[in-house]
């Protein structure tokens, strides 16, 4: 994992995504892709609509020209290799377009602050169209700690094996790995054949394993980051539809929206 595609824009999350994006890049001897977007406005249709629609994006390329002008200068002392791509578009189409060469795109979980754009629909978007992991993380973090605490959920599914292998980079690095199995009766293959396979990697986590009804895995994720604590939590990400998260609720939108830590997610 040695090529992170960060999505640059001047908003309340980008501090938190720059200087987590910072410390993965430095640890893992990568190169940082940053992706200046200036985000198409959203114009209810009328008479005035291309007008208005002009002004807004006009606005926004100055701001964003202004944001580049300020982070270039910054990033020539970070120490770390980088180059700087820019463009105008869709946030989800942008990102998932400059995501081809990257092994892992940055991006926020959920901006409570505002709601355009819309972090957690452009973390959900890119988990499952991309290809790729991410990393979504809360807006007030202040770095990534990568020898700290990691936990990686396991329910013995594709999406969690597919976060899991995504995660050894990053995992080498942690100081410590726990493995947590939520059994709600429906895991198949248990958490002890996947710290096998991190074994034959040289990570020893430790496995835990906790109880839940059906419906009660986020919260029980929610707990286990507190509680430990962790610095990060490695998770699969949609292991049933989006619909049926969104009509049903689901451990990725939940983790999204209230985690405090940030998330590595792979589909």
């Amino acid at each position: 994992m040695k090529n992170i595609l960060l999505l640059v824009h001047d908003d309340v999350g980008q501090e938190a995504r720059l200087q987590a994006a910072l410390d993965i890049t430095r640890a893992l001897e990568g190169h940082l892709n940053c992706l200046d977007v200036a985000i198409l406005p959203m114009v209810a249709g009328d008479y005035w609509t291309g007008y208005g629609t002009a002004m807004l994006l006009e606005e926004e390329r100055t701001a964003e020209a202004a944001n580049r002008a300020r982070l270039e200068q910054r990033m020539a002392g970070e120490g770390v290799p980088w180059t700087w791509l820019a463009t105008t578009g869709e946030l989800v189409a942008s990102l998932e377009h400059a995501s081809v060469l990257n092994e892992l795109i940055v991006v926020n979980r959920h901006l409570d602050a505002i709601n355009h754009p819309d972090m957690r629909a452009t973390a959900s978007d890119l988990v499952v169209r991309s290809g790729k992991p991410i990393l979504a993380v809360p807006a007030n973090v202040t770095g990534f700690a990568t020898a700290g605490r990691a936990l990686v959920a396991w329910d013995g599914s594709i999406p969690s094996d597919a976060a899991l292998q995504a995660a050894i980079p990053l995992l080498r690095l942690a100081g410590d790995v726990t493995l947590i199995e939520i059994d709600d009766g429906s895991v198949e293959i248990p958490a002890e054949e996947a710290a096998t396979l991190l074994s034959r990697h040289g990570i020893h986590p430790l496995v835990v394993r906790e109880k839940a009804r059906k419906g009660e895995a986020a919260d029980k994720l929610l707990q286990a980051v507190v509680q430990r604590p962790a610095d990060y939590l490695v998770m699969g990400g949609f292991g049933r539809s989006r619909l049926a998260e969104a009509l049903l609720g689901g451990v990725t939108r939940t983790l999204l929206t209230k985690s405090p830590v940030p998330l590595f997610i792979a589909h």
